[in-house]
């Protein structure tokens, strides 16, 4: 087996792998509710952090004094 194949073979494996696991998930109750828990808090915290380093970094860019 050639590296490419290997490589596409594994791709394949780990998207199926995705798939299987996101079924499990969106049709058990408790783990649907876990899911969605975490990426509420995960967008909640990391979204605004992201903003607020691109405006800190626009603000040293735009070369004003702080």
């Amino acid at each position: 087996m050639t590296t490419s194949n290997a490589r596409t073979a594994a791709n394949v494996l780990i998207g199926v792998a995705g798939v299987a696991a996101a079924y499990v998930v969106l049709t058990t109750p408790p783990l649907r509710r876990l899911a969605f828990r975490a990426a509420r808090v995960w967008l909640g915290g990391t979204v605004p952090l992201y903003l607020l380093t691109q405006v800190g970094h626009a603000w040293v860019e735009s070369g004003r004094a702080g």
